[in-house]
């Protein structure tokens, strides 16, 4: 999800809900603590330079149970975030403290945000070596074609 349409969510919304993808809920009386830029440039095992930039949200649980973060509240923290670091519409990631800090893409279900789960992937699967995974089909829904082999016919 990108950050335009969270800022376009955000006014419809009584409250700001997370929940993870497993379906527990982010603790209401959470935080945002950072709204920020992340910078990342590596190489890939094929060699190849890559740059990425994120939005990064990071959620935090404190003792303060009295607290609830308001759509409003969070739209200025954007706002604000946009006019003094420059942040541009670009994807957003979730820092949310479970067991450890984990990264999560964010989607919408129409009432409440769902960090989704990320996974590692190779960016050069054809410089690794790593064979593409091949089709599945069903021996019923092999073509015999014109091979003129069909049983009772002799060829087998």
């Amino acid at each position: 999800m990108k950050l335009s349409e969270v800022k376009q969510i955000l006014p419809t919304l009584e409250n700001v809900e997370f929940q993870l993808e497993n379906g527990t809920f982010v603790p209401e009386h959470f935080h945002v603590t950072e709204v920020g830029i992340i910078r990342k440039s590596f190489i890939d095992c094929g060699g190849t330079m890559r740059d990425e930039k994120i939005v990064n949200f990071q959620l935090w649980n404190a003792d303060d149970f009295e607290h609830r973060l308001k759509p409003g509240k969070l739209l200025n923290i954007i706002k604000l975030s946009e006019e003094k670091l420059g942040i541009e519409d670009s994807e957003i990631e979730v820092e949310y403290q479970n067991e450890t800090i984990g990264k999560y893409d964010l989607e919408f279900d129409g009432k409440t945000f769902v960090l989704k789960n990320k996974v590692t992937a190779c960016l050069a699967q054809e410089a690794c070596g790593i064979p593409s995974q091949k089709q599945k089909l069903n021996l019923s829904e092999l073509n015999t074609g014109n091979s003129g082999c069909s049983p009772n016919s002799g060829c087998c």
